[in-house]
């Protein structure tokens, strides 16, 4: 192939996925609700959104604009997701549970051109000023219009390239003002790929969505079927009992949870059916004992490594690999490079711990109106995570905990993920987080959020025991409380200074 061909190829311009699925797989089924077994087909559920499509258009939304949509994961919600690219819009999905002022923020550094809401969201979306407000529901606001009533508009449906930009995610913001990650039509193509042959995908696949959409998990969950022609079993708002039972009755063959989710379900169900072939796991790391009820019980999960910025999955480990090597997250996915980097930024060999740096087309085109934080976001080896972990001989991921979440204790250096794994090795504790206060004489003490296993009496002097076995005198926590559970994002990752808030207020045992 010339090169003139092959760029040719390269930015070949497609049509939206749902668009050529329903020309290709009509009557296969798109789309199942666990509520009332509604069922769309992929051609019911393209005309369906071209009839969306339609009215956004007519609500002003052209190719390029940029789509906002506040609401929890429904069917109107995979209905808008899909209208942003029949229309060549940029969708940016809004975390419903963020307080208006946050919402405002993010509408802002996003530049949006329509918001689209549901009843529970109006009342935030309303107060946003400068924006048209459209809702999927009965609006009580006259100032917000109801997306059915707006007659429809003839458009033309658009055509992508890779290079195109599809959506728009805020990071989580842990580290200051969230940010608007710019990922591509590409990015998103060639995360569905890469994952597909990790996983594995068949014709017959049904993946239940029961993360929210505004969240990388669930988004996926929806593109990806449209590409692989699967089956989205939507379940509007996580209950743990439902969810197993949906497994079991609508054949569900894959799910995407954080590691608090499917704890729930195995407490609520002693099992999950036996069609499951995945259980891509994410969010935050699996315990040892959320990993021992899976290989027990028959569950095949796949702990995950990703973030935002890549598009989802970095590395994922496969169950084999994930019960005989517990606490990895697997090799890195088709095409993606990791590099593990010390302080000087030099790669490292395995086995030694430093940063993790990532590269591949799964990787962000940058933030939105942020030239300066792009630019400063990457590096001679690609995009650092901000994460720390090692890649031991095997070329297996194992992820620590952030950077930024380093403790320096009496000049030492102490990693929280290599803490929190000590304490995840003792048969009386669940789970935990350890992260650093503010100490007098060493700068920093080791301090640790303990959830025990039920029916135990664990004490502090429990634990400084079973931690001087295993640890380094300065790595072991100086202050130990207890908590039924850990505060976590929506997103299941650990929210840390809840945790810190927690150890320097202590409750009683």
């Amino acid at each position: 192939m010339t090169d003139e061909n092959a760029t040719r190829t390269h930015d070949r311009q497609m049509r939206d996925w749902l668009a050529d699925r329903a020309r290709t797989s009509p009557e296969s089924v798109a789309l199942v609700e666990t509520d009332d077994r509604t069922e769309w087909t992929y051609a019911e559920l393209d005309a369906a959104v071209s009839e969306t499509a339609g009215r956004l258009a007519a609500l002003g939304l052209r190719a390029g604009d940029h789509l906002g949509v506040l609401m929890e994961t429904r069917v109107a919600f995979v209905r808008l997701v899909h209208a942003a690219m029949r229309l060549g819009a940029v969708l940016v999905p809004l975390n419903a549970r963020l307080a208006q002022t946050e919402l405002a923020r993010q509408a802002d550094t996003a530049d949006l051109n329509v918001l689209v809401c549901e009843r529970e969201t109006e009342s935030d979306a309303a107060a946003i000023s400068g924006v048209p407000v459209a809702s999927v529901d009965s609006p009580a606001d006259e100032a917000v219009a109801a997306l059915s009533d707006t007659a429809r508009a003839d458009f033309e449906p658009a055509s992508w390239s890779r290079a195109d930009t599809q959506a728009m995610l805020f990071t989580s913001g842990t580290t200051g003002d969230p940010k608007a990650v710019e990922l591509s039509m590409g990015n998103f193509l060639s995360s569905a790929t890469a994952s597909a042959f990790r996983l594995g995908v068949t014709p017959d696949d049904n993946w239940l969505l029961c993360l929210s959409m505004y969240h990388m998990g669930g988004l996926s969950v929806v593109l990806r079927s449209a590409l692989y022609g699967t089956t989205v079993v939507l379940q509007e708002g996580f209950d743990a009992e439902n969810a197993a039972d949906a497994i079991a009755e609508f054949g569900v063959t894959g799910v995407s949870l954080v590691p608090t989710m499917l704890r729930r379900m195995l407490d609520a169900r002693e099992s999950l059916a036996n069609s499951l072939r995945f259980v891509l796991l994410g969010g935050a790391p699996a315990s040892e004992e959320l990993l021992s009820r899976c290989e027990t019980r028959g569950v095949p999960v796949h702990p995950t490594y990703g973030m935002t910025e890549t598009t989802s999955q970095i590395a994922t480990a496969r169950p084999r690999e994930a019960f005989a090597h517990r606490g990895t997250v697997g090799r890195p996915l088709l095409w993606t490079d990791l590099t593990v980097v010390g302080d000087e930024g030099d790669p490292l060999p395995a086995g030694e711990t430093g940063e993790l740096v990532v590269a591949g087309p799964t990787v962000m085109s940058g933030y939105y109106g942020d030239p300066e934080a792009t630019a400063e976001a990457f590096g001679e080896y690609g995009l650092p995570t901000g994460d720390v972990g090692y890649c031991d001989e095997a070329g297996r991921v194992w992820v620590l905990n952030r950077r930024e979440d380093r403790i320096i204790t009496g000049g030492e250096n102490v990693h929280p993920g290599e803490v929190v794994a000590a304490l995840r090795e003792h048969s009386g504790i669940r789970d935990a987080a350890v992260v650093g206060l503010d100490d007098e004489e060493w700068g920093e003490r080791v301090a640790a959020l303990v959830v025990r296993e039920a029916d135990t009496d664990l004490s502090a002097a429990d634990v400084a025991t079973h931690c001087r076995d295993r640890l380094a005198g300065y790595k072991c926590p100086r202050t130990v409380e207890f908590a039924d559970e850990l505060p976590r994002t929506a997103s299941g990752t650990v929210e840390r200074e809840a945790v810190r808030e927690r150890l320097r207020e202590p409750h009683e045992s």
